[in-house]
């Protein structure tokens, strides 16, 4: 069995994930030979395909989805104090992943030249992303220009900050600015499916550069240029922006969500712009994700 060690940033200490689907994704993602077998013959299916994941998502949204919604909470200790339920209760599984947050449930760390963290999730930094870069495994290069599918602008974020956060299905899956910003229009590019889950990242680094995802620019204050990046993955339904472009918003403020189904966000900023937080740079040079929530401190301007 593959197990999954994150740092618990409220407690310093490392913890074992509870991987929702984690058979399903041993058998995709894994390495002995039986697997990759299975691997090879099926993971095409669900990944190069959206049919397996819109099959999925819609199944979330039927009113019969309801009955696993408290299962699921206490399976994964979800606690419910942070989310405004519906009178009622929720129509839907996916109406249930798609919870919002009470106000103030995710205080902010003040400061106009502090960035917050954009998500509840697990976080991976590069402080300074290069071709040679990696993700989780030493030696797998990372490649900014199939990124971004702009060899321009993959060459004014070199040498740059990256910041992975990875939102597992247990998480609250809506997402935000991590700092005062104008954003322009969300750009497409059409991709696969496959988990964004470390197990399947540590075999196939290609995952990030390859799967859907949605590329944001935002002009910020004291930040630089910046890019938002939303990654699809295996049963993502849809990736929603909430957002308006050419309008400028706070720090903290919904940009969008995820529906059903793990899935990412990715940071880029340009070079000598920000400096990030310690805590997430130690976790992350000994190959650990972070575990934090949204709101708390990211790093601050260099400007």
């Amino acid at each position: 069995m593959y197990h999954v060690f994150y740092v618990e940033r409220s407690t310093k200490k490392v913890e074992e994930e509870p991987i929702y689907g984690h058979i399903f994704i041993e058998i995709l993602y894994g390495s002995k030979w039986w697997m990759r077998l299975i691997s090879k013959i099926f993971l095409p299916i669900f990944t190069q395909n959206a049919f397996f994941s819109k099959w999925y998502g819609k199944r979330q949204k039927r009113a019969s989805s309801r009955k696993k919604i408290d299962k699921f909470i206490e399976n994964y200790s979800i606690c419910m104090e942070d989310f405004i339920v519906p009178e009622g209760g929720f129509a839907s599984f996916n109406d249930f992943f798609i919870r919002k947050l009470k106000p103030g449930a995710r205080p902010l760390v003040p400061g106009d030249k502090t960035l917050v963290l954009p998500a509840d999730g697990r976080y991976f930094v590069l402080p300074e992303v290069q071709e040679s870069s990696f993700f989780f495994v030493k030696g797998q290069g990372f490649s900014l220009k199939s990124l971004l599918h702009d060899e321009k602008l993959a060459k004014k974020y070199e040498g740059g900050v990256l910041v992975f956060a990875r939102l597992c299905p247990t998480d609250y899956h809506r997402f935000h600015f991590p700092c005062r910003c104008l954003p322009g229009s969300a750009e497409a590019i059409c991709g696969h499916l496959y988990s964004v889950n470390p197990i399947a990242l540590r075999r196939y680094r290609h995952i990030l550069w390859e799967n859907k995802r949605v590329i944001t620019r935002l002009e910020t204050e004291y930040f630089g240029d910046m890019l938002y990046i939303e990654v699809g993955a295996t049963a993502v339904g849809t990736i929603c922006q909430t957002y308006e472009p050419d309008r400028w918003y706070d720090k903290g403020e919904e940009k969008g969500y995820f529906e059903f189904g793990g899935s990412s966000v990715i940071l880029l900023f340009e070079k000598n712009k920000i400096v990030l937080e310690e805590d997430l740079v130690k976790a992350s040079s000994q190959k650990l994700e972070l575990k934090a929530s949204m709101g708390e401190s990211l790093g601050r301007s260099l400007l």
